[in-house]
Formats: structure tokens, sequence, C-alpha cells
């Protein structure tokens, strides 16, 4: 569900801006009388709004300026051959974008109907694949909408990325246009709700005048400009590791940046910001990637075991009464400390014992086993204990030296989702830690939102860019073969009409599976 205080700031916010401007500027003159000299500012507000180009609305500002235009004018006019054959590649990859779009819409919609049915709307299970498609489609971006699923603290990112994203996509715009002779009157930002944006203001009487192939070029520009942007994104992440190499170094381990209040890894002998972790139980960790694996591995595989030596068994153990838990595991621990653990292990006559052991002096400086045979190899009098542990419990050894290794019992999803981890480690103690996850992480906003905002707007649906690539599409290709306009711009509005309705259905599902989950 939206959280309630989220519309209460955002409605709020806007109903305040609406009073303050509407009700109260609107009915005084901005007039200072200075000296018999004096300027009078007589304009009303609608006036001063005008001339310094903002139009104020309900839950939408929008500002247009000319300062920008020469620089568009010469962007658009130089190097005419290589932008003209630029704008070729971002013709052809808009017409293809926009089918493949389309063709994308349906596929999605019915996979999402297919699985609702299967599974019945009380126990919706969407798989990430299917739900990020889902919101991208809908939303711009992969299951990412403020104040329901995207965390506070990226709130930052993720509006920078939307609003650079729009940018490059209108300059994309502006600068085909020009290239094709159209007048370029200015460019614009605006602040619709939440959500900034960009705009650019094209002479319409000169775009209606030039070919359809023309206005293709210009059309899809902008979704273009957002899938090579898209690219270069990738690109960076993936040379990011090259880039930093001056300051960071990675391949040894990953670095602790931060830890939750309320992550079962705090403790006097937890995880730390700037702890380097190496392994996770016998999986050596180097990378992020890497921690991702292993707790992944470590979640879907059997508890591991530890091997120890009979005499040192024998000396820990003590005597206990095993019970089953609700769950069907065998607790035999009864004082309830935090420091001992119920093992399970094989005697040598393959009989199954458990045992209360003190966790830590039990598993330090062992190996790690499946079975006794696993422990044979070192000691012939050695047994591998396993801990009993709830179903989706585990007991996971952390390694971050010099510091002695974490006992870490309890669910992996815990671990992951409550430790923040990077594989950048800094060169010099004056460097930040948080420096490269910030670059990261914004680059990973910029990708998705800037690839799902050239999906989206390649959509032959109404008031997207799709529409105007259809109907330009159109012209270029059926004017030689149906000589009735009338036809032609039938099949167009169907096209149009079955785009906006798949569109609409994908909205209509990715947002209500996004908020009831």
């Amino acid at each position: 569900m939206i959280p309630v205080s989220l519309v209460v700031v955002v409605v709020g916010g806007w109903t305040a801006k609406t009073l303050l401007f509407k009700n109260v500027l609107k009915h005084y003159k901005l007039f200072f009388k200075l000296n018999d000299s004096s300027v009078y500012f007589k304009h009303s507000y609608e006036d001063w709004l005008e001339n310094n180009g903002l139009s104020i609305s309900p839950f939408h500002i929008r500002w247009q300026t000319a300062v920008f235009n020469r620089a568009f004018y010469s962007w658009g006019r130089r190097k005419a051959r290589i932008l003209y054959q630029w704008f070729n590649f971002g013709m052809v990859f808009g017409v293809i974008a926009m089918f493949s779009s389309f063709f994308l819409l349906g596929k999605t919609l019915i996979q999402t109907l297919g699985q609702m049915m299967n599974i019945g709307f009380g126990s919706l299970d969407v798989s990430t694949e299917s739900l990020g498609a889902q919101v991208c489609i809908c939303c711009c971006f992969y299951e990412q909408v403020p104040g329901i699923n995207l965390p506070v603290n990226q709130l930052t990112y993720f509006f920078a990325a939307v609003l650079i994203s729009g940018v490059v996509h209108e300059i994309g715009h502006g600068i085909a246009a020009i290239r094709e002779q159209v007048r370029f009157n200015g460019f614009g930002i605006f602040l619709f709700i939440i959500y900034p944006g960009a705009f650019v203001d094209l002479f319409t009487t000169h775009l209606q005048l030039i070919s359809p192939v023309q206005q293709l070029r210009i059309f899809c520009a902008g979704i273009w400009h957002n899938f090579i942007l898209a690219l270069l994104g990738i690109l960076v992440l993936i040379l990011l590791p090259v880039i930093l190499l001056p300051f960071y170094y990675t391949g040894v381990g990953v670095l602790i940046t931060e830890v939750a209040e309320d992550s079962p890894a705090i403790g006097p002998r937890g995880l730390f910001v700037g702890d380097l972790v190496t392994h996770l139980q016998d999986c050596p960790v180097t990378n992020v990637q890497d921690w991702n694996e292993c707790l992944d591995t470590i979640t879907y595989e059997p508890q591991i075991g530890y091997c120890i030596s009979a005499s040192t068994l024998q000396q820990l153990s003590f005597p206990v009464r095993a019970y089953k838990r609700l769950d069907g595991s065998t607790e035999c621990c009864n004082n309830h400390s935090l420091t001992d653990v119920c093992f399970s292990y094989r005697n040598n006559f393959n009989k199954r014992l458990h045992t209360c052991l003190p966790a830590r002096k039990a598993v330090e400086a062992t190996q790690v086993c499946r079975t006794n045979k696993d422990c044979k190899k070192s000691s012939s009098s050695s047994f591998c204990i396993i801990p009993s542990l709830e179903t989706h419990t585990r007991l996971i050894k952390v390694k971050h030296p010099p510091q002695i290794d974490m006992l870490y019992v309890g669910h992996p999803l815990h671990l992951h989702y409550t430790v923040s981890i990077t594989s950048f480690i800094p060169r010099f103690k004056f460097l930040s830690i948080d420096l490269p996850v910030v670059v990261e992480t914004f680059v990973k906003y910029l990708i998705s939102l800037s690839g799902a905002l050239a999906i989206v707007n390649a959509v032959p649906c109404f008031a997207l860019d799709g529409q105007w690539i259809l109907n330009s599409f159109l012209d270029a290709t059926l004017t030689s073969v149906i000589g009735d306009n009338d036809v032609k711009d039938l099949i167009g509005f169907f096209i149009l009409l079955g785009g906006s309705v798949l569109l609409a259905a994908n909205v209509t599902l990715g947002l209500w599976m996004v908020t009831a989950r």
C-alpha cells in the first residue's frame, strides 16, 4: 500500500503552493516605490511568470528558456555528415524498438495473466524478471516506486537519474531537429507531482513541412540517445574497477560500508564498518558477486558441518535431553545460552546423536565437512558435527581478518539485507569507502531508467514518441501503396489504440502488483 505520509506530503505541498501563488500573489501587484526615478514592477503575477518562462498549474511546474539555444544550434550544425549517419542509425533503432515494444507488451501481459490464473490472486508470486518488465513498462523504472519500495536513502539517485535521462532524451530531439532545419525555440524542465523531466520547444510548422523520413530522425532521436546513454552506463559499470584503479583496488574481499542497527551481525564480535570479509564458511569472497553467490549457496544447500576430534567432543559435551521443534528439527540445548548450539553427528556405529556444545570452541580452527569421511583424512578419531538448527536458519562462520571470526546464526538473507558491502578497497586512508558505492549505485539507476525511458517512449501509444514515430513511418512507407489517406490514418489509429490498451493494461497490473506485495 502507498504510505499515507507520502500522500499527505505530496498533496499538502502542492496545495500549499497553489494557495500561495494563486490566491495570494495573484491578487497583489509586485511593485515597490524606490525613489523619484524609481522603477515600478506593475506586471501581474501571470506576466511575471511568462516573462521568466515559468508555468505553474496544479501538480505541475514548467520552466522554459532560450539561454541554451546557441549551444543547441552549435551542436546541430557541427559535423553534418556524421550527424546524418548518427540519426539514421537512430531512425532504424527507433522503428525496430517501436514494433519490438508492441510485442513485448503483449508477451508481458499474457505471461502475467497466465500466472494470475494459474495460482490465483490470493497467492500471487511473480518472478523478479516478470515484475521488473511490468514496472519498467508502466512506470519507466524497474521495481522503483518512491514511497512504496524505493529506499528513502536512494531517492537522490532515482530523481537525478530520471532528470538526466529526460535531458539526454530531449537533447537528442533538439539536435536532430536543428539538423533537419526545424526551428528550435527553447529548452525547458518540469516537475510533475514528484517526477522531474525535460522538454524542447520546436516550431510545429517547420516540423510538418519536412519529409516523413526527416520527421522519423527527429522523433527517434530521443529514445536513441536514451539507448546510447544506457550502453555507456553499462560500459562505465564494467570498467569501473579500471577507472578507480589508481585510488581503489579489488579482488581481495568485500569491505563493509554499513551495518543496519537491527542487523544480527551487530555485536562485540560482529561486523563493523571497514572490516574486510574474505570467506563465508569455506566459500572464498573476492567481490560483491562472490558474497551474494556464497550466501545463495549457504541458503539453499544443507547446513555444513565441522570436524572435531573425539577427545575434544568428549571434553566439551555434557548430558542433554533432545526434543523436537515445531518444524521437525532437533534441539538439545536447554539453558537458552547465546553461546551454545545443538549439534548432531553419527558415531562409529552410524547412530545419529545430539550434543550441546559451545559454538566457538567447537567450530574454530576446524575444517568443514559433510560426513565423517571428510574428517578421517586428517584424523581417524574425528567426527563431523552439524549444527541442528531450525529449517531456514544457518550457522555461518564469517572470516574478516585480523579480527576473530564472526559466528552468525540466523537466516542468510538477513545478513544480505542488513549488511552493505563494496568490492572497492581504498589505497589511502583519506579516501571515502562510500565513493565507489555512490558511483556504482547512480550508474545502475541511470542504466535502468534511461533504458526504461527508451522502451516506454517507443511504444505506439497516444501522446508518446511512439505515436509520432508510427505516423511518420506509415507516411514514409504506405503513401505510395495506399492512395487514400483516410485508410492509412485508420490503420495508424488502430495500431495506436492497440498499443495504448496494452500499455494501460500493463500499467494497471504493474502498479497493482507493486503496491499489493
